[in-house]
């Protein structure tokens, strides 16, 4: 990394409305892929061969078809890293870069917009200092380029927003309207401020499910995802036994309700819930197949050593993203601590970056 960049050169003004932006899909072209390594000193402590095994296992995975910028607070303590892996030493509290990682925008003239939004330990939950600042850290080291905003005003988890790159946007209000977030703002305001800032036209909001075991407060991407050719893609529960049921039977009511910024109705594609998993203190994991990275040929999709409901699942994918491999990657690892893949991950667009 040679390129160095004054974030003084960064503006962190209002939206300029001269000029339209819009937040691209995730199934859009991807220049790298942003992760964070774990270390000790974190909540990874107690397991952490185990997990570094599994970042080890993504990793390899991703390398082979895209980039990986990988976060690390001591570059020397790394193992052997799969080649297309570029460690960037900064401190990290913890691993789950889709909430603190940036949101990049695209500008009606093609170039890249940073949005910076506060994260805050997922409303005052856990120790934030290090990774609310993640993004400005990269861009003074030169890893990132395009025009900065600063969007601390907000507090926003990238794992709690989806778009489809055409106006639509789509989260859930359990997460957005959770304590230590955006108070006194209300629904309207929050909804106001997020269509300003990614340009976005529609925002939808998911009123019922959230998993046992979240500590996000019931983050868009454990649940329901947007996809191509207006899909949204869905956690369902067919157990009525199960103590998600009634929860995800509402959110599959409300989904089928819901049109696109056009106007246009979704097709709705179900994913299986996986068979319970539970910590060591009998307290069930928020496992979830939704929680699946789109890379640029390929699917990544988390597997819970369930072979009947991850090969179902992963059949499931293939419907609606019929032009890309569904490859997959064991994350029982991740799950113990409450996060799966896409928790672990932040595409990045191709402008952003400042090397091949």
């Amino acid at each position: 990394m040679t390129i160095k960049t004054d974030i003084s050169s960064f503006s962190s003004a209002e939206p300029d409305s001269e000029l339209p932006r819009r937040l691209p899909a995730e199934w859009e072209h991807h220049s790298a892929i942003l992760m964070a390594w774990p270390h000790d000193g974190t909540d990874w402590d107690y397991m952490l061969d185990e997990v570094q095994e599994c970042y080890l296992r993504i990793l390899e995975a991703i390398a082979a078809e895209e980039t990986v910028i990988l976060l690390t607070p001591d570059v020397s303590a790394l193992p052997k890293l799969p080649s297309g892996v570029v460690p960037v030493e900064i401190p990290t509290n913890d691993t789950w870069t889709r909430d603190y990682g940036p949101l990049c925008a695209e500008l009606s003239d093609g170039s890249p917009l940073i949005l910076d939004f506060q994260f805050n330990g997922w409303g005052l939950k856990f120790a934030a200092c290090h990774d609310n600042q993640a993004t400005r850290r990269l861009i003074e080291k030169g890893v990132f380029r395009g025009r900065y905003e600063c969007c601390e005003d907000l507090v926003l988890e990238g794992g709690s927003l989806e778009s489809d790159g055409r106006g639509t946007l789509l989260t859930t209000r359990c997460c957005l309207m959770a304590p230590n977030r955006n108070e006194p703002m209300g629904a309207s305001g929050i909804e106001k401020e997020i269509l300003r800032r990614t340009g976005a036209r529609k925002l939808l909001w998911v009123d019922y499910g959230s998993l046992a075991g979240d500590d996000t407060d019931g983050h868009v991407d454990t649940m329901c995802r947007l996809a191509p050719d207006n899909t949204i893609i869905y956690t369902g529960c067919s157990d009525p036994d199960d103590e998600h049921y009634d929860g995800l039977t509402r959110m599959a009511r409300q989904l089928r309700l819901l049109t696109d910024a056009d106007g246009q109705p979704f097709n709705l594609v179900e994913l299986p819930l996986p068979d319970p998993m539970f910590d060591a203190d009998g307290e069930r994991l928020p496992a979830t197949y939704a929680n699946y990275l789109v890379l640029n040929r390929s699917v990544l999709m988390p597997t819970y050593g369930q072979p009947r409901k991850d090969r179902l699942a992963a059949d499931t994918l293939r419907i609606a993203f019929p032009g890309r491999e569904i490859r997959m990657v064991d994350c029982q690892a991740l799950v113990k601590q409450h996060g799966s893949l896409h928790c672990a991950t932040m595409q990045l667009p191709e402008s952003i970056i400042t090397f091949p």
